[in-house]
């Protein structure tokens, strides 16, 4: 199959695009920076195209003669990010018509009960638009992936880190189903067999614990002493802000990524297993945690270990207890 991945160039994109090759697919690769492409080992394996996902022209361009769009394209930024979103979720389905595309796969995130945040709501609305369309779409939804180089890992790993005691606001109970990004990626591949499917799926590993619980079990895969301390009457958007300047990663991505720990991510069903990746054995917490925290493993070679880093993260990815891995 002919697969296009928008995104290709972060995080979860960057560790797709090996597996696809091996699965036997042709894969193009769209970004609006080409050139920077060539910093993966894949780079010279692959189709590359020019993507802007705000350039109406470009979206229509990106898929002409592809089988599938795979769509990993979530802004969670400042300003109007939800309007861009949405934008965009229609451009893509307007162009995924016209050129006859066979199917999309979008990776979302879980949809809790209750008021949701804005990245929160921003991902469910873009999985509608691409259900609603002409062209059959596989949404998946997963709450946190675990893996060097996933946002929500590395602002658990820094707050962690770097704070000897970890305070946690008195709401902060809700419960959480994390998932490992080997799991997230061979799930990702499933989606392109069989005919298209045109659902959403909720992802999770086969533990579900609070977060509370998730971050002692991470302070013991590191090897840190970590107490912790429930702190009453915090605002979530103070928590934000602090999180923000102690990690250091981007101030609205990390805001939105706080607001979301107010609702329990935690599965509905279990029929991602069943009907897309048979009998495969998921990855546990406690060993996603410890191959994450191993440093530089060639995370997006076809021979290295996924769950790794690679060199070609971003800076901010990696321990700061002893520099960059």
């Amino acid at each position: 199959m002919r697969v296009l991945v928008t995104g290709a160039s972060g995080y979860v994109g960057s560790r797709l695009v090996p597996a696809l090759l091996q699965a036997g697919h042709q894969v193009v690769v769209a970004a609006r920076d080409v050139a920077g492409l060539d910093r993966f080992s894949w780079a010279g394996d692959v189709e590359r195209r020019y993507l802007d996902v705000g350039d109406t022209v470009s979206v229509h361009l990106a898929v002409r003669d592809v089988d599938a769009v795979v769509y990993l394209v979530h802004s969670m930024g400042a300003g109007s990010f939800v309007d861009r979103d949405r934008e965009a979720a229609e451009d893509l389905v307007a162009a995924t018509t016209r050129a006859g595309t066979e199917r999309v796969v979008y990776l979302s995130g879980l949809v809790p009960e209750g008021q949701l945040s804005d990245h929160l709501r921003s991902r469910h609305e873009v999985e509608e638009i691409l259900l609603a369309g002409p062209v059959p779409a596989t949404v998946l939804r997963a709450s946190m992936v675990i893996g060097g180089g996933s946002t929500s890992f590395e602002v658990m790993r820094r707050v962690s880190e770097r704070m000897p005691v970890t305070t946690l606001p008195t709401w902060m109970r809700t419960r959480i189903q994390p998932i490992a990004v080997e799991d997230v990626v061979a799930l990702l591949v499933a989606t392109l067999e069989g005919a298209p499917r045109n659902r959403a799926y909720d992802v999770g590993g086969d533990e579900v614990l609070t977060y509370a619980a998730l971050l002692d079990r991470f302070a013991q895969a590191a090897g840190l002493v970590r107490p912790q301390v429930r702190v009453p009457l915090v605002p979530a958007a103070l928590v934000g802000e602090a999180v923000a300047v102690l990690s250091g990663l981007p101030r609205s991505t990390v805001r939105a990524l706080v607001k979301s720990l107010g609702h329990d991510m935690v599965c509905q069903d279990d029929d991602a297993r069943s009907e897309l990746v048979p009998g495969r054995r998921f990855v546990t917490i406690d060993e996603a945690l410890v191959r994450s925290l191993v440093g530089e493993t060639r995370a997006t070679d076809a021979d290295g270990d996924i769950q790794g880093e690679a060199t070609s993260d971003p800076a901010w990815v990696g321990t700061t207890r002893r520099g960059r891995t």
